[in-house]
């Protein structure tokens, strides 16, 4: 099992940058990628960015150019530096895990709010 928790949220406003972190515990020898996700309200989950346990980084077209996930695996930390903000950047952020498993396992943090004012 992992357990993941989340910092960083808040209220900024719009252009602005906010910085949100993740921090793994539990059996962090298992994980392989972590990343993040995103719910905006009235709307489905979906997948912000990730990052391989070899370093290599992944985006969605939405936030492409504009955040920069990276990760300590020392720390078995993941962070998701946001800049250049828009309110359509407003949702619930949850970190994700996947691990080695086949199929692989996921597990999630309890999410943290990001909203940013026009």
């Amino acid at each position: 099992q992992v357990q993941l928790v989340e910092s960083g949220g808040g209220l900024v406003q719009a252009g602005g940058s906010l910085r949100l972190s993740c921090v793994a515990s539990g059996s962090t020898l298992s994980i392989n990628t972590m990343g993040w996700y995103r719910q905006a309200p009235g709307k489905q989950r979906e997948w912000v960015a990730d990052i391989s346990s070899g370093g290599s980084t992944d985006y969605a077209s939405s936030v492409k150019g504009r955040f920069t996930i990276s990760r300590d695996n020392a720390k078995n930390t993941v962070c998701l530096q946001m800049n250049s903000l828009k309110p359509e950047d407003t949702a619930v952020y949850y970190c994700n895990v996947r691990d080695w498993a086949w199929p692989p396992r996921n597990y999630w943090g309890q999410g943290i709010q990001v909203t940013v004012s026009s």
